[in-house]
């Protein structure tokens, strides 16, 4: 993995970590709000992590 692919999925990763830190205190922690996290880090790091993880 490239040196700025690694920079790039950890800013994604820290922005990310900063909005589902900002639904949590705003909307509190309940079922739904997880499940808005778990999904939105589904669909944002699955494709990621398939595409610099597949052999060439």
């Amino acid at each position: 993995m490239k040196t700025t692919a690694i920079i790039g999925l950890s800013l994604l990763a820290l922005i990310w970590l900063w909005l589902a830190w900002m639904l949590l205190t705003a909307g509190g922690v309940n079922l739904r709000n997880i499940m808005v996290m778990a999904m939105s880090a589904i669909i944002i790091f699955v494709p990621l992590y398939k595409k610099f993880t597949k052999k060439n």
